[in-house]
Protein backbone atom coordinates (compact mmCIF):
# COMPACT_ATOMS: atom_id res chain seq x y z
CA UNK A 1 0.00 0.00 0.00
CA UNK A 2 2.85 2.40 0.82
CA UNK A 3 4.49 1.73 -2.54
CA UNK A 4 1.19 2.30 -4.37
CA UNK A 5 0.59 5.57 -2.53
CA UNK A 6 4.11 6.74 -3.32
CA UNK A 7 3.54 5.94 -7.00
CA UNK A 8 0.25 7.84 -7.02
CA UNK A 9 1.83 10.88 -5.34
CA UNK A 10 4.68 10.85 -7.88
CA UNK A 11 2.23 11.02 -10.79
CA UNK A 12 -0.77 12.92 -9.45
CA UNK A 13 0.58 14.83 -6.45
CA UNK A 14 1.64 17.94 -8.36
CA UNK A 15 -1.57 18.08 -10.37
CA UNK A 16 -3.73 17.66 -7.28
CA UNK A 17 -1.79 20.33 -5.40
CA UNK A 18 -2.18 22.88 -8.21
CA UNK A 19 -5.88 22.07 -8.60
CA UNK A 20 -6.47 22.47 -4.85
CA UNK A 21 -4.69 25.81 -4.86
CA UNK A 22 -6.81 27.03 -7.78
CA UNK A 23 -10.02 25.89 -6.09
CA UNK A 24 -8.94 27.54 -2.83
CA UNK A 25 -8.23 30.81 -4.62
CA UNK A 26 -11.60 30.77 -6.35
CA UNK A 27 -13.33 29.85 -3.08
CA UNK A 28 -11.71 32.80 -1.32
CA UNK A 29 -12.80 35.16 -4.07
CA UNK A 30 -16.33 33.82 -3.69
CA UNK A 31 -16.30 34.24 0.08
CA UNK A 32 -15.01 37.80 -0.09
CA UNK A 33 -17.80 38.74 -2.48
CA UNK A 34 -20.49 36.93 -0.47
CA UNK A 35 -19.57 38.68 2.76
CA UNK A 36 -19.20 42.09 1.13
CA UNK A 37 -22.55 42.09 -0.71
CA UNK A 38 -25.77 40.23 -0.11
CA UNK A 39 -28.04 41.27 -2.97
CA UNK A 40 -25.78 40.40 -5.92
CA UNK A 41 -23.38 38.03 -4.19
CA UNK A 42 -23.77 35.15 -6.65
CA UNK A 43 -23.31 37.26 -9.77
CA UNK A 44 -20.40 39.15 -8.23
CA UNK A 45 -18.73 35.98 -6.95
CA UNK A 46 -19.02 34.23 -10.29
CA UNK A 47 -17.71 37.36 -12.01
CA UNK A 48 -14.61 37.28 -9.81
CA UNK A 49 -14.00 33.63 -10.69
CA UNK A 50 -14.47 34.42 -14.39
CA UNK A 51 -11.96 37.27 -14.21
CA UNK A 52 -9.43 34.99 -12.54
CA UNK A 53 -9.82 32.15 -15.04
CA UNK A 54 -9.92 34.47 -18.06
CA UNK A 55 -6.52 35.78 -16.97
CA UNK A 56 -5.03 32.34 -16.26
CA UNK A 57 -6.30 30.60 -19.40
CA UNK A 58 -3.87 32.56 -21.59
CA UNK A 59 -0.68 31.67 -19.73
CA UNK A 60 -0.49 27.98 -20.80
CA UNK A 61 -0.69 29.09 -24.43
CA UNK A 62 2.58 31.06 -24.20
CA UNK A 63 4.51 28.14 -25.68
CA UNK A 64 7.79 29.95 -26.30
CA UNK A 65 7.81 31.26 -22.74
CA UNK A 66 7.19 27.80 -21.29
CA UNK A 67 9.90 26.32 -23.52
CA UNK A 68 12.35 28.97 -22.38
CA UNK A 69 11.49 28.46 -18.71
CA UNK A 70 11.89 24.69 -18.80
CA UNK A 71 15.15 24.99 -20.74
CA UNK A 72 16.81 27.35 -18.27
CA UNK A 73 18.96 26.16 -15.40
CA UNK A 74 16.69 27.93 -12.92
CA UNK A 75 14.10 25.18 -13.36
CA UNK A 76 16.30 22.34 -12.22
CA UNK A 77 13.56 20.34 -10.53
CA UNK A 78 12.07 17.54 -12.58
CA UNK A 79 8.77 17.92 -10.73
CA UNK A 80 8.53 21.55 -11.81
CA UNK A 81 9.23 20.66 -15.42
CA UNK A 82 6.57 17.94 -15.30
CA UNK A 83 4.07 20.52 -14.06
CA UNK A 84 4.94 22.70 -17.06
CA UNK A 85 4.07 19.74 -19.28
CA UNK A 86 0.51 19.91 -17.92
CA UNK A 87 -0.05 23.29 -19.54
CA UNK A 88 -2.72 21.97 -21.91
CA UNK A 89 -4.57 20.28 -19.05
CA UNK A 90 -4.47 23.51 -17.08
CA UNK A 91 -5.74 25.44 -20.11
CA UNK A 92 -8.66 23.04 -20.53
CA UNK A 93 -9.47 23.20 -16.81
CA UNK A 94 -9.61 27.01 -16.93
CA UNK A 95 -11.81 26.85 -20.03
CA UNK A 96 -14.25 24.46 -18.35
CA UNK A 97 -14.34 26.71 -15.27
CA UNK A 98 -15.14 29.70 -17.50
CA UNK A 99 -18.04 27.82 -19.08
CA UNK A 100 -19.45 26.63 -15.74
CA UNK A 101 -19.27 29.98 -13.99
CA UNK A 102 -20.63 31.75 -17.06
CA UNK A 103 -23.78 29.68 -16.65
CA UNK A 104 -23.87 30.63 -12.96
CA UNK A 105 -23.28 34.29 -13.78
CA UNK A 106 -26.02 34.45 -16.43
CA UNK A 107 -28.47 32.55 -14.22
CA UNK A 108 -27.81 34.92 -11.32
CA UNK A 109 -28.50 37.94 -13.51
CA UNK A 110 -31.76 36.43 -14.75
CA UNK A 111 -32.81 36.07 -11.13
CA UNK A 112 -31.68 39.65 -10.49
CA UNK A 113 -34.11 40.86 -13.16
CA UNK A 114 -36.96 39.80 -10.90
CA UNK A 115 -35.24 40.98 -7.73
CA UNK A 116 -34.70 44.45 -9.16
CA UNK A 117 -38.41 44.87 -9.80
CA UNK A 118 -39.51 43.41 -6.45
CA UNK A 119 -36.95 45.38 -4.41
CA UNK A 120 -38.00 48.71 -5.82
CA UNK A 121 -36.47 51.61 -3.81
CA UNK A 122 -38.63 54.69 -3.27
CA UNK A 123 -35.89 56.40 -1.29
CA UNK A 124 -33.20 56.11 -3.97
CA UNK A 125 -34.82 56.16 -7.43
CA UNK A 126 -31.42 56.31 -9.16
CA UNK A 127 -30.67 52.75 -8.03
CA UNK A 128 -33.80 51.34 -9.65
CA UNK A 129 -33.56 49.59 -12.97
CA UNK A 130 -37.30 49.12 -13.26
CA UNK A 131 -39.51 52.14 -13.94
CA UNK A 132 -42.03 51.09 -11.31
CA UNK A 133 -42.49 48.38 -8.70
CA UNK A 134 -43.31 45.02 -10.22
CA UNK A 135 -42.01 45.77 -13.70
CA UNK A 136 -39.86 42.96 -15.17
CA UNK A 137 -37.63 44.30 -17.94
CA UNK A 138 -35.39 41.76 -19.59
CA UNK A 139 -33.59 44.63 -21.30
CA UNK A 140 -32.96 46.59 -18.11
CA UNK A 141 -29.19 46.44 -18.70
CA UNK A 142 -28.75 47.72 -22.23
CA UNK A 143 -25.05 47.61 -23.11
CA UNK A 144 -23.94 44.87 -20.64
CA UNK A 145 -26.91 42.79 -21.76
CA UNK A 146 -25.95 42.94 -25.42
CA UNK A 147 -22.26 42.29 -24.76
CA UNK A 148 -23.19 39.48 -22.40
CA UNK A 149 -25.23 37.73 -25.09
CA UNK A 150 -22.34 38.06 -27.55
CA UNK A 151 -19.85 36.71 -24.99
CA UNK A 152 -22.06 33.72 -24.23
CA UNK A 153 -22.49 33.02 -27.95
CA UNK A 154 -18.73 33.14 -28.60
CA UNK A 155 -18.04 30.98 -25.56
CA UNK A 156 -20.63 28.43 -26.71
CA UNK A 157 -19.04 28.19 -30.17
CA UNK A 158 -15.55 27.81 -28.73
CA UNK A 159 -16.69 25.17 -26.24
CA UNK A 160 -18.57 23.07 -28.79
CA UNK A 161 -15.81 23.22 -31.40
CA UNK A 162 -13.23 22.14 -28.80
CA UNK A 163 -14.77 18.71 -28.41
CA UNK A 164 -12.66 15.75 -29.46
CA UNK A 165 -15.00 14.65 -32.26
CA UNK A 166 -14.95 18.10 -33.90
CA UNK A 167 -11.17 18.45 -33.65
CA UNK A 168 -10.65 15.04 -35.23
CA UNK A 169 -13.27 15.29 -37.99
CA UNK A 170 -12.80 18.95 -38.92
CA UNK A 171 -9.83 20.70 -37.36
CA UNK A 172 -10.54 23.91 -39.32
CA UNK A 173 -13.74 24.52 -37.36
CA UNK A 174 -11.86 24.23 -34.08
CA UNK A 175 -9.07 26.49 -35.30
CA UNK A 176 -11.20 29.33 -36.65
CA UNK A 177 -13.71 29.40 -33.79
CA UNK A 178 -10.96 29.26 -31.18
CA UNK A 179 -9.44 32.40 -32.64
CA UNK A 180 -12.61 34.23 -31.66
CA UNK A 181 -10.95 34.65 -28.28
CA UNK A 182 -9.60 37.98 -29.59
CA UNK A 183 -13.15 39.32 -30.00
CA UNK A 184 -14.09 37.69 -26.69
CA UNK A 185 -11.45 39.61 -24.71
CA UNK A 186 -12.17 42.93 -26.40
CA UNK A 187 -15.86 42.68 -25.50
CA UNK A 188 -15.07 41.31 -22.05
CA UNK A 189 -13.04 44.37 -21.03
CA UNK A 190 -15.95 46.74 -21.82
CA UNK A 191 -18.69 44.41 -20.65
CA UNK A 192 -19.50 46.32 -17.45
CA UNK A 193 -19.79 49.80 -19.00
CA UNK A 194 -23.11 51.24 -17.82
CA UNK A 195 -23.83 48.18 -15.71
CA UNK A 196 -26.40 47.55 -13.00
CA UNK A 197 -24.03 47.98 -10.07
CA UNK A 198 -23.68 51.57 -8.89
CA UNK A 199 -21.75 53.25 -6.11
CA UNK A 200 -22.36 56.48 -4.21
CA UNK A 201 -20.15 59.41 -5.20
CA UNK A 202 -20.95 61.82 -2.32
CA UNK A 203 -20.52 59.80 0.84
CA UNK A 204 -19.12 62.83 2.69
CA UNK A 205 -22.16 65.02 2.05
CA UNK A 206 -24.56 62.09 2.31
CA UNK A 207 -23.20 59.52 4.77
CA UNK A 208 -25.10 56.22 5.02
CA UNK A 209 -27.99 56.50 7.47
CA UNK A 210 -28.17 60.28 7.56
CA UNK A 211 -31.47 62.10 8.01
CA UNK A 212 -32.80 63.66 4.81
CA UNK A 213 -34.54 67.01 4.86
CA UNK A 214 -37.62 65.67 3.09
CA UNK A 215 -38.02 62.76 5.46
CA UNK A 216 -41.63 62.59 6.72
CA UNK A 217 -42.53 63.54 10.26
CA UNK A 218 -43.92 60.09 10.95
CA UNK A 219 -40.49 58.65 10.28
CA UNK A 220 -38.84 61.17 12.61
CA UNK A 221 -40.62 60.29 15.78
CA UNK A 222 -39.08 60.73 19.17
CA UNK A 223 -37.08 63.37 20.89
CA UNK A 224 -33.79 61.62 20.04
CA UNK A 225 -34.14 62.52 16.37
CA UNK A 226 -34.76 66.16 17.16
CA UNK A 227 -31.64 66.32 19.36
CA UNK A 228 -29.26 65.01 16.69
CA UNK A 229 -26.45 67.24 15.55
CA UNK A 230 -26.55 68.94 12.22
CA UNK A 231 -23.62 66.76 11.17
CA UNK A 232 -25.95 63.76 11.14
CA UNK A 233 -28.27 65.44 8.68
CA UNK A 234 -27.80 65.00 4.92
CA UNK A 235 -26.26 67.98 3.19
CA UNK A 236 -27.50 66.86 -0.23
CA UNK A 237 -29.23 64.01 -1.97
CA UNK A 238 -27.32 60.80 -2.69
CA UNK A 239 -25.77 60.55 -6.16
CA UNK A 240 -24.85 57.24 -7.79
CA UNK A 241 -22.97 56.23 -10.90
CA UNK A 242 -22.15 52.83 -12.46
CA UNK A 243 -18.93 51.01 -11.62
CA UNK A 244 -16.15 51.35 -14.16
CA UNK A 245 -15.01 48.06 -15.78
CA UNK A 246 -12.28 46.32 -13.78
CA UNK A 247 -11.83 43.20 -15.90
CA UNK A 248 -8.96 44.85 -17.75
CA UNK A 249 -7.01 44.87 -14.47
CA UNK A 250 -7.19 41.06 -14.49
CA UNK A 251 -6.61 40.21 -18.13
CA UNK A 252 -4.45 43.05 -19.47
CA UNK A 253 -1.20 41.57 -18.10
CA UNK A 254 -1.61 38.00 -19.43
CA UNK A 255 -3.11 39.37 -22.66
CA UNK A 256 -0.13 41.65 -23.30
CA UNK A 257 2.24 38.79 -22.48
CA UNK A 258 0.45 36.50 -24.92
CA UNK A 259 0.44 39.16 -27.66
CA UNK A 260 4.17 39.78 -27.16
CA UNK A 261 4.81 36.05 -27.36
CA UNK A 262 2.80 35.78 -30.57
CA UNK A 263 4.69 38.71 -32.08
CA UNK A 264 7.97 37.01 -31.21
CA UNK A 265 6.81 33.78 -32.83
CA UNK A 266 5.66 35.63 -35.94
CA UNK A 267 9.05 37.30 -36.37
CA UNK A 268 10.91 34.06 -35.70
CA UNK A 269 8.90 32.11 -38.27
CA UNK A 270 8.72 34.84 -40.92
CA UNK A 271 11.45 33.27 -43.09
CA UNK A 272 10.44 30.13 -44.99
CA UNK A 273 12.49 26.97 -44.55
CA UNK A 274 14.33 25.13 -47.28
CA UNK A 275 12.90 21.67 -47.94
CA UNK A 276 15.87 19.44 -48.69
CA UNK A 277 14.17 16.11 -49.42
CA UNK A 278 10.76 14.49 -49.27
CA UNK A 279 10.65 10.72 -48.73
CA UNK A 280 7.53 8.62 -49.03
CA UNK A 281 7.35 5.69 -46.61
CA UNK A 282 4.86 2.82 -46.43
CA UNK A 283 1.42 3.23 -44.84
CA UNK A 284 0.93 6.82 -46.04
CA UNK A 285 3.78 8.40 -44.09
CA UNK A 286 5.81 11.28 -45.51
CA UNK A 287 9.24 12.32 -44.24
CA UNK A 288 10.41 15.92 -44.63
CA UNK A 289 13.97 17.04 -44.14
CA UNK A 290 14.40 20.78 -43.91
CA UNK A 291 17.04 23.45 -43.39
CA UNK A 292 16.64 26.72 -41.49
CA UNK A 293 19.24 29.23 -40.45
CA UNK A 294 20.06 29.35 -36.71
CA UNK A 295 17.57 26.62 -35.91
CA UNK A 296 18.39 24.72 -32.73
CA UNK A 297 16.33 22.04 -31.04
CA UNK A 298 16.54 19.34 -28.40
CA UNK A 299 15.34 15.74 -28.79
CA UNK A 300 11.67 15.42 -27.93
CA UNK A 301 10.63 18.91 -29.01
CA UNK A 302 8.08 19.71 -31.70
CA UNK A 303 7.49 22.41 -34.32
CA UNK A 304 4.40 23.99 -35.89
CA UNK A 305 4.07 24.00 -39.68
CA UNK A 306 2.28 26.56 -41.82
CA UNK A 307 1.91 26.05 -45.56
CA UNK A 308 0.23 29.03 -47.31
CA UNK A 309 -0.39 26.84 -50.35
CA UNK A 310 -2.79 24.78 -48.22
CA UNK A 311 -4.08 27.39 -45.75
CA UNK A 312 -2.59 30.68 -44.61
CA UNK A 313 -4.20 30.50 -41.18
CA UNK A 314 -3.86 26.85 -40.17
CA UNK A 315 -0.88 25.73 -38.09
CA UNK A 316 -0.27 22.07 -37.27
CA UNK A 317 2.20 20.63 -34.73
CA UNK A 318 4.61 17.81 -35.62
CA UNK A 319 7.28 16.21 -33.49
CA UNK A 320 10.87 16.44 -34.64
CA UNK A 321 12.25 13.07 -35.65
CA UNK A 322 15.71 14.47 -36.34
CA UNK A 323 17.42 17.43 -34.67
CA UNK A 324 20.25 19.51 -36.12
CA UNK A 325 23.71 18.69 -34.77
CA UNK A 326 27.22 19.99 -35.22
CA UNK A 327 27.76 17.69 -38.19
CA UNK A 328 24.41 18.24 -39.95
CA UNK A 329 22.17 21.28 -39.93
CA UNK A 330 19.07 19.60 -41.34
CA UNK A 331 16.11 18.59 -39.21
CA UNK A 332 13.18 16.37 -40.08
CA UNK A 333 9.62 15.32 -39.29
CA UNK A 334 7.38 12.40 -40.19
CA UNK A 335 3.70 13.02 -40.86
CA UNK A 336 0.92 10.59 -41.58
CA UNK A 337 -1.55 11.47 -44.33
CA UNK A 338 -4.76 11.67 -42.31
CA UNK A 339 -7.20 14.52 -42.84
CA UNK A 340 -7.72 17.29 -45.36
CA UNK A 341 -4.68 19.38 -44.47
CA UNK A 342 -2.14 16.56 -44.69
CA UNK A 343 -3.70 15.30 -47.93
CA UNK A 344 -3.47 18.69 -49.65
CA UNK A 345 0.02 19.22 -48.26
CA UNK A 346 1.14 15.84 -49.59
CA UNK A 347 -0.28 16.65 -53.03
CA UNK A 348 1.89 19.77 -53.14
CA UNK A 349 4.97 17.84 -52.04
CA UNK A 350 4.43 14.79 -54.21
CA UNK A 351 2.11 15.03 -57.22
CA UNK A 352 -0.44 12.25 -57.51
CA UNK A 353 1.10 10.96 -60.73
CA UNK A 354 4.29 10.22 -58.84
CA UNK A 355 2.62 8.49 -55.88
CA UNK A 356 2.88 4.75 -56.43
CA UNK A 357 2.60 1.80 -54.09
CA UNK A 358 6.24 0.88 -53.71
CA UNK A 359 7.38 -0.45 -50.36
CA UNK A 360 10.82 1.10 -50.45
CA UNK A 361 11.04 4.87 -49.85
CA UNK A 362 11.10 7.07 -52.91
CA UNK A 363 12.97 10.38 -52.98
CA UNK A 364 11.54 13.19 -55.06
CA UNK A 365 13.56 16.14 -56.35
CA UNK A 366 11.37 19.03 -57.40
CA UNK A 367 10.32 22.55 -56.53
CA UNK A 368 8.57 22.39 -53.20
CA UNK A 369 5.88 24.71 -51.82
CA UNK A 370 6.68 27.53 -49.44
CA UNK A 371 6.72 26.32 -45.84
CA UNK A 372 7.07 28.18 -42.53
CA UNK A 373 8.23 26.54 -39.31
CA UNK A 374 7.55 27.92 -35.83
CA UNK A 375 9.38 26.53 -32.86
CA UNK A 376 10.80 24.43 -31.43
CA UNK A 377 8.57 23.95 -28.39
CA UNK A 378 9.08 21.83 -25.31
CA UNK A 379 7.31 18.54 -24.63
CA UNK A 380 7.39 15.76 -22.00
CA UNK A 381 9.64 13.62 -24.22
CA UNK A 382 12.56 15.91 -23.40
CA UNK A 383 12.71 14.26 -19.99
CA UNK A 384 13.69 10.85 -21.39
CA UNK A 385 17.37 11.59 -20.78
CA UNK A 386 16.78 12.90 -17.24
CA UNK A 387 15.93 9.50 -15.73
CA UNK A 388 18.26 6.63 -14.90
CA UNK A 389 15.76 4.30 -16.58
CA UNK A 390 13.15 5.29 -19.18
CA UNK A 391 10.34 3.32 -20.80
CA UNK A 392 9.15 4.73 -24.14
CA UNK A 393 5.88 3.33 -25.49
CA UNK A 394 4.74 4.29 -29.00
CA UNK A 395 1.61 3.42 -30.91
CA UNK A 396 1.84 3.71 -34.69
CA UNK A 397 2.94 7.17 -35.80
CA UNK A 398 3.31 8.05 -32.11
CA UNK A 399 6.88 6.83 -32.46
CA UNK A 400 7.99 10.24 -33.76
CA UNK A 401 8.94 11.81 -30.36
CA UNK A 402 11.19 8.85 -29.58
CA UNK A 403 12.76 8.66 -33.03
CA UNK A 404 14.61 11.88 -32.26
CA UNK A 405 15.78 10.35 -28.96
CA UNK A 406 17.13 7.33 -30.83
CA UNK A 407 18.88 9.62 -33.33
CA UNK A 408 20.52 11.41 -30.41
CA UNK A 409 21.83 8.11 -29.03
CA UNK A 410 23.09 7.15 -32.46
CA UNK A 411 24.84 10.49 -32.95
CA UNK A 412 26.66 10.05 -29.66
CA UNK A 413 25.09 12.78 -27.57
CA UNK A 414 26.76 13.00 -24.17
CA UNK A 415 26.01 14.56 -20.82
CA UNK A 416 22.69 12.88 -20.15
CA UNK A 417 21.71 10.77 -17.16
CA UNK A 418 20.02 7.87 -18.96
CA UNK A 419 21.52 4.46 -18.20
CA UNK A 420 18.93 2.12 -19.71
CA UNK A 421 16.19 2.60 -22.28
CA UNK A 422 13.17 0.34 -22.80
CA UNK A 423 11.46 0.94 -26.12
CA UNK A 424 8.09 -0.63 -27.01
CA UNK A 425 6.52 0.06 -30.40
CA UNK A 426 3.04 -1.24 -31.25
CA UNK A 427 1.80 -1.22 -34.87
CA UNK A 428 -0.96 -2.83 -36.88
CA UNK A 429 1.11 -3.58 -39.97
CA UNK A 430 4.64 -4.86 -40.32
CA UNK A 431 5.41 -2.21 -42.95
CA UNK A 432 5.03 0.53 -40.34
CA UNK A 433 8.28 -0.57 -38.70
CA UNK A 434 10.12 0.29 -41.92
CA UNK A 435 9.73 3.99 -41.10
CA UNK A 436 12.64 3.76 -38.67
CA UNK A 437 13.94 0.24 -39.30
CA UNK A 438 17.34 1.50 -40.48
CA UNK A 439 17.64 3.69 -37.40
CA UNK A 440 16.86 0.79 -35.06
CA UNK A 441 19.34 -1.50 -36.80
CA UNK A 442 22.06 1.15 -36.80
CA UNK A 443 21.59 1.80 -33.08
CA UNK A 444 21.61 -1.95 -32.41
CA UNK A 445 24.92 -2.41 -34.24
CA UNK A 446 26.49 0.57 -32.49
CA UNK A 447 25.64 -0.66 -28.99
CA UNK A 448 26.93 -4.13 -29.83
CA UNK A 449 30.24 -2.68 -30.99
CA UNK A 450 30.47 -0.65 -27.76
CA UNK A 451 29.72 -3.79 -25.71
CA UNK A 452 26.50 -2.29 -24.30
CA UNK A 453 23.79 -4.65 -25.57
CA UNK A 454 21.65 -4.22 -22.43
CA UNK A 455 21.48 -0.45 -22.72
CA UNK A 456 18.69 -0.56 -25.31
CA UNK A 457 15.83 -3.03 -24.78
CA UNK A 458 13.64 -3.15 -27.91
CA UNK A 459 10.25 -4.83 -28.31
CA UNK A 460 8.15 -4.59 -31.49
CA UNK A 461 4.51 -5.70 -31.44
CA UNK A 462 2.43 -6.19 -34.59
CA UNK A 463 -1.32 -6.89 -34.60
CA UNK A 464 -1.80 -8.37 -38.06
CA UNK A 465 -0.44 -11.87 -38.58
CA UNK A 466 -0.12 -11.70 -42.38
CA UNK A 467 3.13 -11.08 -44.24
CA UNK A 468 5.43 -11.17 -41.21
CA UNK A 469 8.54 -11.89 -43.26
CA UNK A 470 11.23 -9.30 -42.40
CA UNK A 471 13.69 -8.39 -45.11
CA UNK A 472 17.30 -9.55 -44.84
CA UNK A 473 18.37 -5.94 -44.46
CA UNK A 474 16.50 -5.68 -41.16
CA UNK A 475 17.37 -9.12 -39.79
CA UNK A 476 18.37 -7.81 -36.28
CA UNK A 477 14.74 -6.82 -35.71
CA UNK A 478 13.39 -10.36 -36.20
CA UNK A 479 14.16 -11.51 -32.66
CA UNK A 480 12.48 -8.37 -31.24
CA UNK A 481 9.28 -8.84 -33.26
CA UNK A 482 6.27 -10.18 -31.34
CA UNK A 483 2.73 -10.89 -32.51
CA UNK A 484 -0.19 -9.58 -30.47
CA UNK A 485 -0.52 -6.92 -27.83
CA UNK A 486 1.91 -6.20 -24.98
CA UNK A 487 1.15 -7.54 -21.53
CA UNK A 488 1.80 -4.31 -19.70
CA UNK A 489 1.64 -5.62 -16.15
CA UNK A 490 4.26 -8.29 -16.82
CA UNK A 491 6.44 -5.67 -18.49
CA UNK A 492 6.17 -3.35 -15.47
CA UNK A 493 6.95 -6.19 -13.09
CA UNK A 494 10.03 -7.11 -15.13
CA UNK A 495 11.29 -3.52 -15.22
CA UNK A 496 10.57 -3.10 -11.49
CA UNK A 497 12.56 -6.22 -10.54
CA UNK A 498 15.48 -5.30 -12.77
CA UNK A 499 15.67 -1.68 -11.62
CA UNK A 500 15.01 -1.69 -7.90
CA UNK A 501 15.15 1.56 -5.87
CA UNK A 502 15.03 3.71 -9.00
CA UNK A 503 12.60 6.13 -10.61
CA UNK A 504 11.50 4.93 -14.02
CA UNK A 505 10.22 7.52 -16.46
CA UNK A 506 7.30 6.18 -18.50
CA UNK A 507 6.65 8.06 -21.74
CA UNK A 508 3.69 7.37 -23.98
CA UNK A 509 2.58 8.69 -27.35
CA UNK A 510 -0.22 6.74 -28.94
CA UNK A 511 -3.89 5.74 -28.67
CA UNK A 512 -5.89 6.57 -25.56
CA UNK A 513 -6.29 2.90 -24.67
CA UNK A 514 -2.55 2.39 -24.28
CA UNK A 515 -2.18 5.70 -22.44
CA UNK A 516 -4.88 4.86 -19.90
CA UNK A 517 -3.45 1.42 -19.23
CA UNK A 518 0.04 2.78 -18.61
CA UNK A 519 -1.25 5.64 -16.47
CA UNK A 520 -3.20 3.23 -14.29
CA UNK A 521 -0.23 0.89 -13.88
CA UNK A 522 2.09 3.77 -12.98
CA UNK A 523 -0.27 4.87 -10.21
CA UNK A 524 -0.69 1.35 -8.82
CA UNK A 525 2.78 -0.12 -9.37
CA UNK A 526 3.82 -2.26 -6.39
CA UNK A 527 7.40 -3.06 -7.27
CA UNK A 528 9.41 -2.60 -4.04
CA UNK A 529 11.57 0.50 -4.21
CA UNK A 530 10.68 1.32 -7.83
CA UNK A 531 8.57 4.35 -8.74
CA UNK A 532 7.06 4.81 -12.18
CA UNK A 533 6.44 8.40 -13.29
CA UNK A 534 3.97 8.76 -16.15
CA UNK A 535 4.55 11.36 -18.87
CA UNK A 536 1.96 11.77 -21.63
CA UNK A 537 2.85 13.35 -24.94
CA UNK A 538 0.26 16.04 -25.71
CA UNK A 539 0.58 19.03 -28.05
CA UNK A 540 -0.62 22.44 -26.84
Amino acid sequence: MVVAVRSWVANEGGNSYCMCMCLLTELLSNCVCVFSQLGLCISRASASVLNLNCSLVLLPMCRSLLTFVRGTHTVSSRKTRRLLDKSKTFHVACGVAICIFSVVHVSAHLVNVINFSVSYSDDFPALNLARYRGEVRLKHIHFPGVTGVVLVLILFLMFMSSSYCVRVSNYEIFWYTHNLFIVFYVILMVHMVGGALKYQTNIVDHPPGCIRANQSSTEQQGEELEQRDDEERCREEAYFQPHTPQTWLWVSGPLCLYCAERLFRYIRSSDPVTIVTVVRHPCDVIELRMLKKSFKARPGQYVVLNCPGVSSFENHPFTLTMCPTENKETFGIHLRVVGDWTERFTQLLLPESRLDLEILPMVQQRRYPKLYVDGPFGSPSEEVFNYDVSLCVAGGIGVTPFACVLHALLDGWTGFRLQRLYFVWVCRELQSFYWFAELLCALHHKLWKENRPDYFNLKLYVSQTENLQVGEKYRPLTSRLLVGRPRWKLLFDEIGKTNKHKRVGVFCCGPKGISKSLHRLCNSARSPGTTFEFNKESFS
